[in-house]
């Protein structure tokens, strides 16, 4: 049987209708950053065979809304199998966490890795009903191994994040890397080695 993993990806998440529509306004087009795969969608070829990667592709991750985003993960559910990873990369590692921390997943979870996750960070990030309850005990009493990787000069979510998880899960591995922003790049190997740890 495959080790299965399910990625979540990243989103924007705003206050209002007519925030979302300035958005759409001004946010700058990068059409290199469009025509890129980045490591999200290359981690199937990166871990090789023996491995299954699920990759859902989450309602209107540029507005989004949690509910709609729960409502579209529970159901991935009954495709999974006991002892899955889950990874959670910004936004969609935001969505892990709370969700964790507020249901019970009926399936054992081998480990969970958040990727440059906000965890309560309402600046010009907004992460409305995204945030995250202050006790993630809930999340600790599932997962066996958390990882919470993060980088110094993440220009999306500041490093100060990674306190926050410090303290609300005391229990997991951090990881912070210097320079690799929002973690957009092609390959991310350290991950790919972390899962294949978990399953030597």
């Amino acid at each position: 049987m495959k080790q299965q993993i399910l990625v979540i990806h990243g989103g924007n998440s705003f206050h209002s209708y007519e925030e979302y529509l300035d958005y759409l306004r001004t946010k700058k087009i990068d059409l290199d950053h469009l025509q890129r795969n980045d490591w999200k969608t290359r981690l199937a070829e990166g871990l090789g065979e023996g491995f299954q990667v699920i990759f859902p592709s989450m309602p209107n991750k540029q507005n989004a809304k949690y509910l709609e985003w729960k409502i579209w993960f529970e159901r991935f559910v009954p495709f999974l199998e006991e002892g899955v990873i889950l990874i959670g990369h910004s936004l969609g590692g935001c969505f892990l966490a709370k969700y964790l921390s507020e249901e019970t997943f009926p399936k054992k979870i081998k480990a969970v890795f958040l990727v440059a996750a906000p965890y309560d960070l309402d600046q010009d990030r907004n992460l409305k009903d995204f945030v995250s309850p202050k006790n993630l005990e809930n999340f600790i009493r599932q997962v066996s191994k958390i990882v919470v990787y993060h980088s110094k000069d993440d220009a999306v979510v500041p490093i100060s994040e990674i306190e926050k998880y410090k303290q609300a899960l005391p229990s997991a591995e951090i990881v912070i890397f210097k320079d690799r922003g929002h973690f957009n790049q092609e390959e991310f190997g350290e991950l790919v080695e972390a899962i294949k740890a978990l399953t030597v």
